[in-house]
């Protein structure tokens, strides 16, 4: 298996930018796809991003499409998501996941992170 711990949530004002990570233990981070999801409050969780094995795949839900970027470094054994432009309705804890596949549904991801929590204020 793998472990998964998120990092880098924080508070940031509209416009603003954040850079998740995912830092991976256990079995190397490039045995998996990655994907990136969030769920805020009486929200269902979301797809966010998602990356193939090797990162040459990239994926992206059409609300963050342009403004957030997904990236591996496998030699680091981490997975990144770089969010820029913030929005306010980007507010929501984000999850990180790993699946066989860069799949954009949550059921085909079966290691889940425990979630860092981004906060974007007007």
């Amino acid at each position: 298996q793998v472990q998964l711990v998120e990092s880098g949530g924080g508070l940031v004002q509209a416009g603003g930018s954040l850079r998740l990570s995912c830092a991976a233990s256990g079995r190397t981070l490039n045995s998996y796809a990655t994907g990136w999801f969030r769920q805020a409050p009486g929200k269902e969780r979301e797809f966010v991003a998602s990356i193939n094995r090797s990162g040459g795949n990239t994926y992206y839900a059409d609300s963050v499409k342009g403004r957030f970027t997904i990236s591996r470094d496998n030699a680091k054994n981490t997975v990144y998501l770089q969010m820029n432009s913030l929005k306010p309705e980007d507010t929501a804890t984000y999850y990180c996941a790993a699946s066989w596949v860069a799949a954009t549904g949550p059921n085909e991801y079966f290691y889940w992170g425990q979630g860092t929590q981004v906060t974007v204020s007007s």
